[in-house]
């Protein structure tokens, strides 16, 4: 990509018009209320953020806009007319799309073919082909991305790139508002950036973006506006220029926080050390050398293909360490299983909690017993016992134990993938992103809960991508770099500083977005 290519665009304050008001909307789902008198006005060239707790509303609002569900009471109006999509076609003919976090591409056909699909041009009779990948180049040329191929099958992007044609897809039916749920939630540093430059090239255009995340930072980076929803119903909407994030989250969470990120508590007293690694590594990770104690958390940041997610595998032996001596309480150790791992006390709550940290299709419960039944078998009749009060203590919203954890929010699952492990009792607790998606107060439940941890005397270690994350909670800092451990750094340092230790330079600048694909092809992370 050259040095202008997706060049940052200033995101124009909006000439007033409004391009979409939805006006006291309600929903209701077998007779529970979800969504009462809510209102959005959205303007020609704005970014309007949508944030609230997971189960704020958001999702329902967002589909009901999409035509995917009939809003039970309210109105819609889309430039100026009276709308009332029932099916997100309609919507989208009309230029209100939504890209949802599950893509609705199919990757065995191109990224033409995903871009006009059921609306392939025709010439003669038959499909236009070379014009539709004619289209698509140009739809392409307009955001100003030359590194996606037409004619390249869209299961070999990235995600990233797989983001893109959807709003490639958008802009194919002339939309005035693209809805993005979570863009970002599965992208790294690069591709955030990324996706940051295309955004504001959609609104000097002229196009509105309904964004909705989790992320604040995000929020505060892009967004005009501001709505925030809780328990379905409107608490406001300001410009984002008249909230700081501490108001912001007061509001998400409907009582004050004095501080985003929690302090030890009183008491807690770092110990004697639990892991020792001595110039540990393994075909990922290379001469690690660290001592983690009880009764700390230790942050492990870096940038992406740095090798941090490697780095606690090796620790609880997904990818066992080949080299180097690992202690444990003191005593050599060498895990070549998990399964190893966890009888010696050890806990992983893995970055992925779908993919890696639950069975969705089971319950609250069966998920809670997951590892007891798995690994310590025989103490699964009393930690069936045990769970109700773990889950209770952890503040697990679920209506039941038996409801399938599949239908609860992002938090929620989160939670039961921490009472899983909590249940087998570890006295080491490795996060990797342990946040990554979830909404403000269940982060700073599970913030409450690592601190709670090392007040026990067990030993955290927390991988992050979110810099403020690994500085706001951790009692040192560990950078990883190109697969090794860069640097130490004291609780409380600066971002710059982090950022220097990660890239290897003494100052960090601004950089030109850069095709991502160029920025992390080791696969680590």
């Amino acid at each position: 990509m050259s040095d202008t290519m997706l060049a940052d665009t200033p995101v124009p304050a909006g000439d007033g018009e409004i391009v979409l008001r939805a006006t006291g909307i309600g929903k209701s789902f077998f007779g529970v209320r979800v969504l009462s008198g809510i209102d959005i006005t959205v303007r020609r060239g704005e970014v309007h953020g949508l944030v609230g707790e997971n189960g704020a509303g958001k999702s329902t609002l967002m589909k009901i806009l999409a035509g995917v569900h009939l809003a039970d009471e309210g109105a819609v109006q889309f430039e100026g007319r009276p709308v009332q999509f029932t099916h997100p076609l309609q919507a989208m003919s009309a230029g209100l799309v939504t890209v949802f976090q599950e893509f609705n591409l199919l990757p065995e056909r191109t990224v033409a073919q995903n871009v006009f699909l059921g609306r392939e041009p025709r010439r003669a009779g038959f499909i236009d082909t070379r014009g539709m990948v004619r289209r698509t180049q140009s739809l392409l040329d307009d955001l100003g991305v030359t590194f996606i191929d037409p004619s390249a099958r869209v299961g070999s992007l990235t995600v990233a790139e797989q983001q893109i044609v959807e709003i490639v897809k958008a802009l194919s039916f002339d939309a005035r508002v693209i809805s993005m749920d979570e863009p970002t939630a599965a992208l790294s540093d690069p591709e955030v950036e990324l996706l940051y430059a295309i955004i504001r090239r959609l609104t000097a255009r002229g196009v509105a973006v309904i964004y909705v995340s989790h992320r604040l930072k995000e929020i505060f980076d892009l967004c005009d506006s501001i709505t925030i929803l809780k328990d379905g119903a409107l608490v406001s909407t300001d410009a984002a220029a008249d909230l700081t994030p501490a108001e912001l989250v007061r509001r998400m969470v409907g009582r004050p926080i004095q501080s985003f990120f929690p302090g030890p508590i009183d008491g807690t007293r770092v110990g004697a050390a639990r892991i020792e690694l001595e110039g540990c590594g393994n075909d990922f990770v290379d001469d690690v050398h660290l001592t983690l104690h009880a009764g700390e958390i230790v942050g492990v940041a870096g940038l992406q293909g740095s090798g941090r997610t490697e780095l606690v595998e090796g620790i609880f032996g997904v990818h066992g360490f080949t080299r180097g001596q690992m202690r444990l309480d003191g005593a050599p150790v060498r895990f070549t299983s998990s399964r190893a791992a966890v009888k010696a006390g050890l806990a992983l709550v893995t970055e992925d909690r779908k993919a890696q940290g639950l069975a969705l299709n089971q319950s609250v419960l069966d998920n809670s017993l997951l590892v007891i039944r798995s690994v310590f078998a025989g103490r699964a009749r009393a930690a069936r016992r045990e769970v109700p009060g773990i889950l209770s203590s952890l503040e697990i919203t679920t209506g039941a134990l038996d409801r399938e954890v599949r239908f609860l929010s992002g938090g929620n699952q989160q939670k039961v993938v921490l009472a899983k492990w909590l249940a087998t009792g570890p006295q080491v607790v490795l996060f990797d992103e342990p946040t990554r998606g979830i909404d403000v107060g269940a982060k700073i439940a599970v913030y409450d809960l690592m601190r709670q941890l090392a007040a026990e005397g067990k030993a955290v270690l927390m991988v992050s991508s979110e810099l403020p994350e690994v500085i706001g909670m951790s009692d040192r800092i560990l950078v990883m770099r190109d697969g090794e451990l860069a640097a130490e750094l004291p609780a409380g340092s600066a971002e710059h500083e982090v950022l220097a230790a990660a890239t290897g330079s003494h100052e960090t600048e601004n950089t030109v977005v850069e095709d991502p694909r160029t920025t992390d092809e080791g696969g680590t992370r």
